[in-house]
C-alpha cells in the first residue's frame, strides 16, 4: 500500500491539475507524434517511432505514479493543525544554536517543497528532524558537514 500524503488545498489542484494535463494534452500529443511516424513507412528503421514510442512509455509511467498519488492524496484542514508540535502545514521558527541564527520554515509535502517559499519537505533531513518537536525542544540534524542542532522557539499554523 502506498503511503497518505497531506496536501494543502492547492498543492492538492496543482496535483489533480499536472494529472489531467498528462492525460488530455501530452497523452494525445504523443499519440499523434505515433501516428505520424507510423504513417513514414517500415517501422524497423523508423527512429522517430521509436521515441514517440519510448516518450509514451515514460509518460504512462508518470501517470501511473501521479495516479497512486493523487489516489492516496489527503487535503489537510489548517484550522485543525496542532500548534504544539511542529506537525505538516506546521510553520516552525527554530534558532541554529551553534550560531544563534533563526529561520522559519513550513513543513510540506514533497511535491509542494519549495526552499525559495521557505516550505520544506518533512522528507527532507531537516523536515523529519522538526516533525513532532514542540517548544524549546532542540532537533538535530545530520548534514553533510555532521550534525547540527535547532531549538524550536515557534510553532505556528501554515
Amino acid at each position: 500500500m502506498a503511503d497518505v500524503s497531506y496536501y494543502t488545498p492547492e498543492g492538492y489542484a496543482k496535483l489533480k491539475d499536472e494529472l489531467n494535463h498528462m492525460k488530455t494534452v501530452e497523452r494525445p500529443a504523443i499519440s499523434q507524434q505515433i501516428a505520424e511516424a507510423r504513417d513514414k513507412g517500415d517501422l524497423s528503421e523508423n527512429a522517430e517511432y521509436d521515441a514517440a514510442k519510448e516518450a509514451q512509455g515514460m509518460l504512462e509511467a508518470k501517470i501511473a505514479k501521479t495516479e497512486a498519488i493523487f489516489a492516496n492524496a489527503r487535503i489537510i484542514d489548517e484550522s485543525q493543525i496542532d500548534t504544539s508540535k511542529a506537525f505538516i502545514l506546521s510553520r516552525v521558527t527554530v534558532k541554529h544554536t551553534g550560531n544563534g541564527r533563526e529561520m522559519t520554515y513550513t513543513l510540506v509535502a514533497e511535491n509542494e517543497a519549495n526552499l525559495a517559499a521557505k516550505k520544506i519537505s518533512v522528507e527532507s533531513p531537516i523536515g523529519k528532524g522538526l516533525l513532532g518537536k514542540a517548544l524549546g525542544e532542540i532537533a538535530e540534524i545530520q548534514t553533510p558537514g555532521g550534525a547540527v542542532q535547532f531549538e524550536v522557539v515557534k510553532i505556528e499554523r501554515g
